[in-house]
C-alpha cells in the first residue's frame, strides 16, 4: 500500500492556455472526492502568449497552489517533462506527481483512478494509464498502428501508454538521473526498469481547438521512443543482417559447388545471382561496420543527466492568483 496524501498535477503547455483555463476547473471538481492536496504546475514550453494572458480568467480553487514554470525556449513536449519533473524533485514537497496533458483529451476524472490504483499496490509503482479507444482521424490510427507494428520487432516492447501517468516521490528521485528521460517519458521509464502498472481509460476529446502536433512531430516523436532503446534496436539489426549475409554466403557456395562439381548443368542466370549475393554480402558487412561505428561512438559521448541539467532551461516562476 502506498501512502498519497498530496500529489502535483504536472502539465506542459504551448500556447494552448484556452484549453488550460477550461481544464483547470475540471480538474479540480475531479480531485474533490479523491481526498489529496493538490498543486498544479503548468511547464511554459516557450509560448508566444504569456501565462498570464492565456489564464486571465482561470480560477485557481481547489488546489493549494498554481505554478507557472516558464521556459527559456520551447524544448518539446518531452524535454517539457523532464524539467517539470525535476522541478517538482527538487523545489516541491509531495507524494506523487501527475504527468498529463492540457488539451483535455487526458481526461481530468481519470486522476482519481490512477491515485486509487497507486494506493493499492505494493511497492510504490508507476501508474500508466493505458488507453483502450482512440478519437483521431483514420490516417492517425493507420500511421500509429504502423508505427506499433515497427517498435515492438525493433524494440521488443509494445507500445501500450502514453504520458498520462501517476510518479510516486520514491519513483521520481530514481527517474530523474535517467540520462533518457529528456528523449522521452515513457520510454524512458519503461527502459529504466521502474515497477510500473496500468489503469485503462478512453482518451478524450480536445477542449478547445486543434492539435499542434502535425505529422512531422508524431513521427519524430515515435523515433524518439524508439531511440531510447538504440542499442537494442542496433543489436537487433544486426543480427537480422548477419542472417541475411549467411544465408548469402549459403547461396554462394551452393552455386560454387555446382559450377565446381559439373554434377548439374549450371543454369544461365547462375553468374547473375552470384553476383547478387555478393552484392548482398558486401553491403551487409558494411552496414554491420557502420552500426558497430555508431554504437562504440555513442558510448563515448556524454549524456544529459536530467536532475543536473534542467536548470539551465527555466526562465522564471510565477503563481496564479486566485480570481
Amino acid at each position: 500500500m502506498t501512502s498519497i496524501e498530496s500529489i502535483v498535477v504536472l502539465i506542459p503547455v504551448l500556447d494552448d492556455w484556452q484549453a488550460m483555463s477550461l481544464l483547470i476547473p475540471r480538474l479540480a471538481a475531479a480531485l474533490r472526492p479523491v481526498a489529496v492536496r493538490a498543486g498544479l504546475l503548468i511547464v511554459d514550453d516557450g509560448s508566444t502568449e504569456s501565462a498570464a494572458e492565456g489564464l486571465a480568467q482561470a480560477r485557481r480553487d481547489g488546489f493549494d497552489w498554481v505554478r507557472v514554470l516558464r521556459l527559456r525556449r520551447n524544448l518539446g513536449h518531452q524535454r517539457a517533462i523532464a524539467v517539470g519533473l525535476c522541478y517538482v524533485d527538487e523545489h516541491l514537497e509531495c507524494d506523487a506527481v501527475v504527468v498529463m496533458d492540457g488539451d483535455g483529451e487526458d481526461q481530468p476524472e481519470d486522476v482519481g483512478r490512477l491515485v486509487a490504483r497507486a494506493r493499492a499496490e505494493p511497492g510504490a509503482p508507476i501508474v500508466f494509464a493505458e488507453r483502450q479507444r482512440r478519437v483521431e482521424g483514420l490516417t492517425f490510427r493507420a500511421f500509429y498502428m504502423l508505427y506499433r507494428m515497427l517498435h515492438r520487432p525493433l524494440t521488443g516492447r509494445s507500445v501500450k501508454v502514453g504520458n498520462f501517468s501517476l510518479v510516486p516521490r520514491v519513483r521520481l528521485q530514481t527517474l530523474t538521473v535517467v540520462s533518457e528521460l529528456w528523449i522521452h517519458y515513457a520510454a524512458s521509464v519503461l527502459r529504466s526498469r521502474q515497477p510500473t502498472c496500468g489503469v485503462p481509460v478512453n482518451r478524450g476529446r480536445r477542449l478547445d481547438g486543434r492539435s499542434r502536433m502535425n505529422f512531422v512531430s508524431l513521427v519524430v516523436h515515435g523515433l524518439s521512443a524508439i531511440s531510447v532503446y538504440s542499442d537494442v534496436v542496433f543489436t537487433r539489426l544486426v543480427m537480422a543482417t548477419a542472417l541475411l549475409a549467411t544465408f548469402g554466403v549459403i547461396g554462394l557456395v551452393v552455386l560454387l559447388s555446382l559450377k565446381l562439381g559439373k554434377t548439374y548443368d549450371v543454369p544461365s542466370w547462375a553468374p547473375i545471382a552470384a553476383a547478387f549475393l555478393l552484392l548482398v554480402l558486401i553491403q551487409a558487412g558494411t552496414f554491420i561496420a557502420s552500426l558497430v561505428f555508431v554504437v562504440l561512438g555513442t558510448r563515448q559521448q556524454s549524456a544529459i543527466i536530467p536532475r543536473r541539467d534542467y536548470g539551465y532551461y527555466i526562465s522564471g516562476v510565477s503563481e496564479l492568483d486566485a480570481a
